[in-house]
């Protein structure tokens, strides 16, 4: 899909998520991941059986989905829906699944019951692993089905037609509102930490968007403050893979490095024409993403200088 048809896709997965609760939300999990994954199981009720705690399985990676979407997040509530799900599901499907993933419908992220529920769970039981899936993990495999799938999950027609969209990913809005007011106050002569350069040479990311990144990096140490400081760590690395995923997508379409550092600025910056300093507050969060190698390939080990990226 073209930049505007996957913001088009991603005004409509909100609009559709903020209206989805219960029983509707669990279908569209289920509609979602049955497209994405061969081996997901949509498990349904079926009388006396219910679903024996388990609203989907994994076959190969050996995962059991748990659902909650209420209409009113309550802590207690929570926490009851949780214990009971994992009790139910060790009890009823011992052996059937690794990993337990709790799925919500939280816009807002990840509430800090689920995030203390989930670390309790990993301590006491060791020998499973524990994920959540929220809004941004199910726009992620959203974003990785193709155009006919992704109709099919949002229930709508993706037009193809030339839009302009604002802030593309409206998550990452705060960060570049206090990146903008951080780099008012900053010292324009601090020194560049190490730099990789090898990367930036393997990738043949030359002239202005090789200056862009390099400013860049002597405050994209700011995002990781931002993300200490007021976000959990779990939604750096969601917004991260997010990243990843959307690299990956482009790079299928572009071998040209300055043709996907653009698709990356739209990603989250939209396709209108930023201010300055949303620019260059955007360009301190590709350089922060750059050097976690969540985007751009990294060199192997024997690589020779000048050989390069091959499309």
């Amino acid at each position: 899909m073209r930049f505007e048809q996957r913001m088009y896709a991603h005004v409509k997965f909100l609009e559709l998520i903020a209206e989805l609760y219960e029983n509707e939300f669990e279908d569209f999990f289920h509609r979602l991941m049955c497209l994405r994954y061969p081996d997901f199981l949509d498990v349904r009720t079926a009388g006396s059986l219910g679903d024996r705690s388990a609203d989907g399985l994994s076959l190969h990676s050996r995962k059991l989905y748990a659902c909650y979407a209420p209409q009113t997040v309550k802590p207690d509530k929570i926490r009851k829906k949780f214990d009971g799900d994992l009790s139910g599901a060790i009890t009823k499907r011992n052996g059937e699944f690794d990993t337990f993933v709790f799925v919500h419908n939280d816009r807002r992220g990840v509430h800090p019951e689920v995030t203390s529920l989930l670390a309790s769970a990993r301590d006491s039981m060791p020998s499973l692993r524990f994920e959540q899936m929220g809004t941004r993990r199910l726009w992620h495999e959203c974003m990785q089905l193709d155009q006919m799938a992704a109709e099919d999950v949002l229930r709508c027609e993706i037009p193809i037609k030339d839009t302009t969209f604002g802030i593309g990913m409206e998550d990452l809005a705060p960060l570049l509102k206090q990146l903008q007011e951080i780099r008012a106050e900053s010292n324009p002569l601090m020194s560049l930490p190490d730099v990789p350069v090898e990367k930036l040479d393997f990738n043949r990311i030359e002239g202005a968007d090789r200056e862009d990144l390099l400013r860049g990096m002597r405050q994209s140490y700011l995002v990781d403050a931002f993300y200490a400081g007021t976000r959990s760590e779990l939604e750096h690395d969601e917004v991260a893979e997010g990243f990843r995923l959307y690299y990956q997508q482009v790079r299928r379409d572009y071998s040209e490095a300055d043709d996907v550092l653009w698709q990356l600025k739209m990603y989250f910056l939209g396709n209108a024409q930023p201010r300055p300093k949303v620019l260059r507050a955007a360009l301190v969060v590709l350089a922060h993403f750059f050097e976690r190698c969540d985007i751009f390939e990294t060199p192997p080990a024997d690589w020779q200088p000048g050989i390069g990226l091959t499309a």
